[in-house]
């Protein structure tokens, strides 16, 4: 049988590993601020084991709350960075009441001589930790089901081995220790941590890549200044699509818009972007589809509907560009937008109503500016 302290060592040697991979991933995408304090839970968690693999018989009341405290801190940024995996923030008030709480009640339990105690509520701690890890990681299991439902059961039963480490000495009635408990609970704890430092070093990094791979498409496929499809992403999901019979495409083109680049600086010109697309994008409802194909054009896709209600959202994105100017620090900029509209005939492709509704812009350009220009209805494919 391998005795505990060498099950520490080993956790210790591969919790270390896994804490150099999350560096040098974190480094490789800095913006994946999980990953550092998953890199920061294994520095603690490292120091922790470290300490308690060597640490003297018995026990040395300083040297091991601060081995626990470690590890605790460790427990605390492993629940950090399962919550900045699922929602891009941490409850960090709420960690650090946690985790003073527990270092105060553990070391106050060793001061007074019941290091049995003092290691339950370590226990508990860890396993609350654990839980919550789980809990946060099944919420986001909608993201890659296989994976975060693997890493949600590691982190249970990893919180069950530490509950049960609690209930033996509870259930023995230990609350005095000298040595380190040793018992089969302990073994099952030290077994089950190597496997989840293992099993979730693995998803971790797999999750981390398939998110960046993911994330790297979407900025593909996104305007970057406005957030907004670009072209390309478009013609991607639409070009062969086959259109419902009645669908709008709406063709906006910003009014005068080199001038506003060349009597007020680029810095107007892209707030006035910003500003349009931001507009766009409150008319269009959940279905619509909003894209930048150019400089200062933008393209809107709506769900099927008559040429009169496409007209009026049309209508409504126009009127409110030219009745809320857009901002910047050296004050407002007005600016107007040309609009031409076309729904889709029977059969119609894309580019064909796309054409329809490019020309209808190019009359309203024509008309004045500043208008909604409708192209006629096509009834024959």
């Amino acid at each position: 049988m391998i005795d505990n302290g060498t099950l520490m060592v080993a956790i210790a040697f591969s919790s270390a590993a896994l804490m150099i991979t999350l560096i040098i991933g974190w480094l490789g995408s800095r913006r994946d601020t999980h990953m550092l304090s998953w890199a920061l839970s294994m520095i603690f968690v490292v120091a922790a084991l470290s300490t308690t693999s060597t640490r003297e018989d018995p026990f040395n009341t300083w040297q091991q709350i601060g081995s626990y405290t470690a590890l605790l801190t460790g427990m605390g940024f492993i629940y950090q960075g399962a919550s900045l995996f699922r929602t891009g923030r941490a409850p960090t008030a709420m960690i650090a009441a946690v985790w003073l709480a527990s270092v105060l009640a553990l070391g106050l339990a060793f001061r007074l001589g019941y290091a049995g105690l003092g290691t339950i509520v370590l226990n508990l701690a860890c396993a609350a930790a654990m839980f919550g890890s789980a809990a946060q990681y099944w919420r986001a299991r909608a993201e890659a089901p296989l994976h975060l439902a693997a890493m949600a059961a590691l982190y249970a039963g990893t919180s069950v081995s530490f509950l049960a480490c609690a209930f033996v000495l509870t259930f023995e009635g230990r609350m005095v220790l000298h040595v380190p408990p040793s018992n089969w609970a302990e073994e099952i704890n030290s077994l089950m941590v190597i496997v989840g430092i293992t099993g979730i070093g693995a998803l971790s990094l797999t999750l981390n890549q398939s998110r960046a791979t993911r994330r790297h498409r979407q900025e593909a496929l996104t305007d970057p200044m406005t957030g907004l499809l670009n072209r390309r992403a478009l013609f991607d999901r639409f070009d062969t699509a086959r259109l419902e019979t009645g669908t709008a495409i709406l063709m906006f083109d910003i009014d005068h818009f080199k001038r506003i680049n060349d009597l007020r600086g680029h810095a107007a010109g892209d707030a006035v972007i910003t500003h349009f697309a931001a507009i766009l994008r409150e008319n269009m409802g959940p279905e619509g589809t909003a894209a930048r194909i150019g400089g200062e054009e933008f393209c809107a896709i709506l769900p099927a509907m008559t040429l009169e209600r496409a007209k009026a959202v049309a209508e409504a994105v126009r009127a409110g560009f030219e009745s809320r100017p857009a901002l910047l620090q050296g004050g407002a900029i007005s600016a107007t937008t040309s609009v031409g509209v076309a729904t889709c005939g029977v059969e119609e492709t894309f580019s064909s109503v796309l054409n329809r509704a490019d020309n209808a812009l190019y009359k309203a350009k024509d008309s004045g500016r500043n208008t909604v220009t409708t192209a006629p209805l096509r009834l024959i494919a």
